[in-house]
């Protein structure tokens, strides 16, 4: 558990509702201090669903911490259970009440002896984990909790004789509040139809846990993003044998790959069926060249001039380890940094970028990165809603490409990262995400630009810099284009010779310094 203003993935509690919410008639009781319930408003604001389960809270308020919680807990179940009968009733606690150290799994021991519907314990440590851990975890944790309800003996049996009759597969970790997932979804399911490759079941979102029984009937799993549904498809890897996909298909390169790995696990299993293997060569080929224009604009001309421009990529494992590859080769652009704040798959992480990037951070800490980027003075950003706000005080255009989410990452038109369709929405965000210069530059020629005193801005609160009149005047005649490096030089070389007011003098020196 981390107190901060400001996190890129939010508490354990947040992921655990994520997941009970995108299934169908599935609901969440949070066993929270008034406060820790801002779930349901966060989602009906972002999602713009019509329809969604709500969770609900099991307020710890004076007369809890006096009697304990055992009671409310219990009569908070057996309540919605009543009055909602859902399939499943999941319990979770907050970073703030599990210093309680209840015993509520006790509590669902309770409940669910005299509840119509199941009931479930959310197994995740909110002091150990982040959202994404504990979605993964969570969904995990109902997948085996209904398949390990299951006769014994069905697991003992050759999987095969289970499977679907054509290639079938489940798509795992498509769910509520995730980048792009709908859009990526609905991506998925056009690639798949064209492949005639049937889908199985597509969890959690929209998925129901009576279903789950028949998750093993799908010849594989594909895992379109790592963050959430891994645990799940190692768990039916173990358990079933079930092969799994984990590649993720995101760019021209790795979709090839991605429909590639599709053919081999499907040619392996036809070997004992009537069905016929078969070869997805052509159909790669086509949509490279056709439907794809990504391949295509990366050698023209626009794209060249890209080419040499540093840019600074920062996410999640999946979307960052993806954008660097698609950055440095499929279009030629120098990637300075590539981050994320998914600490606990670093190396991972690491493996995929080796050779794409000049440097790797691992942080999730904010402070650490907007460092980072003042340093480096990329002529582009691709990272999340905070990397935006950064490149906003530095003027350093951001593209987002990862959680955390904003309503911007909602757009009502149709807008996905994985498939072909994918190659190009990253190609014309790459493209319109790098500062071109003209229109500032023609703005400078005629005046469009304010002529109000330039204000200091710094990532840094304690950098004890002055300008003063004569330099701040200076420093606003400069075009606004190229204002923010000459500021970010001056104030490097100020700090360097110890300096803490800055003059002309100061910024002339710095022109001869970086210049020469």
């Amino acid at each position: 558990m981390k107190l901060a203003y400001w996190m890129y993935a939010g508490p354990a509690h947040i992921g655990t509702l994520r997941v009970a919410s995108s299934f169908k008639n599935v609901h969440a009781i949070m066993h929270a201090p008034l406060g820790d319930d801002y779930f349901n408003v966060m989602r009906s604001m972002l999602e713009r669903e019509r329809d969604f389960t709500a969770a609900s809270a099991s307020i710890v308020d004076r007369h809890v911490l006096a009697h304990g919680s055992q009671e409310r807990v219990v009569d908070n179940i057996l309540r919605k259970d009543k009055e909602e009968r859902p399939d499943l009733i999941i319990l979770t606690p907050t970073c703030t009440s599990s210093i309680l150290q209840e015993d509520l799994q006790n509590f669902v021991y309770r409940a669910s002896i005299i509840s119509d519907s199941n009931v479930i314990f959310a197994d995740v440590d909110h002091y150990q984990v982040n959202e994404i851990q504990a979605a993964d975890r969570t969904l995990e944790q109902v997948v085996r909790y209904y398949l390990d309800r299951l006769d014994r003996c069905y697991r003992q049996e050759k999987l095969d004789q289970f499977l679907t009759n054509a290639p079938s597969v489940n798509i795992i970790g498509i769910f509520t509040l995730g980048f792009h997932n709908q859009h990526d979804c609905r991506e998925l399911r056009r690639l798949l139809r064209d492949l005639d490759i049937g889908i199985n079941q597509i969890i959690p979102e929209g998925g129901s846990v009576e279903d789950l029984k028949n998750l093993p009937k799908a010849w594989f799993n594909l895992i379109p993003y790592r963050e959430v549904g891994l645990m799940t498809a190692m768990y039916l890897n173990k358990e079933y044998g079930m092969p799994y996909i984990s590649t993720a298909p995101m760019g021209a390169v790795d979709m090839a790959e991605w429909i590639r790995q599709i053919q081999k696990n499907v040619n392996t299993l036809t070997l004992s069926s009537s069905i016929k293997r078969v070869d997805y060569e052509h159909y790669i080929d086509g949509q490279t060249r056709f439907v794809s224009q990504a391949a295509w604009f990366s050698r023209s001309i626009d794209c060249q001039n890209l080419t040499g421009k540093e840019t600074v990529v920062f996410g999640d494992a999946t979307h960052a380890a993806s954008i660097t590859k698609i950055l440095a080769r499929e279009m030629g652009i120098r990637v300075s940094c590539s981050g994320t704040y998914c600490k606990h798959d670093a190396e991972w992480f690491k493996e995929q970028i080796q050779g794409f990037c000049d440097e790797i951070l691992i942080t999730d800490d904010h402070a650490e990165v907007g460092d980072m980027i003042a340093q480096m003075e990329p002529s582009a950003i691709f990272g999340t809603q905070m990397e935006r706000h950064i490149g906003k005080r530095l003027d350093i255009p951001c593209g987002v490409i990862s959680a955390p989410v904003h309503i911007q990452n909602f757009p009502l038109g149709y807008r996905p990262f994985l498939g072909y369709e994918g190659t190009n929405q990253i190609a014309d965000l790459v493209y319109n995400s790098f500062a071109l210069g003209m229109e500032d530059h023609l703005l400078d020629i005629f005046g469009g630009h304010d002529t109000k005193e330039v204000i200091t801005k710094s990532l840094s609160t304690d950098t004890g810099l002055i300008w003063n009149p004569e330099s701040r005047l200076e420093l606003s005649k400069i075009p606004r284009f190229i204002r923010e490096k000459v500021k970010i030089n001056t104030e490097k070389l100020a700090r360097q010779k110890g300096i803490e007011t800055i003059t002309v003098e100061v910024m002339y020196a710095a022109k001869e310094a970086f210049n020469s």
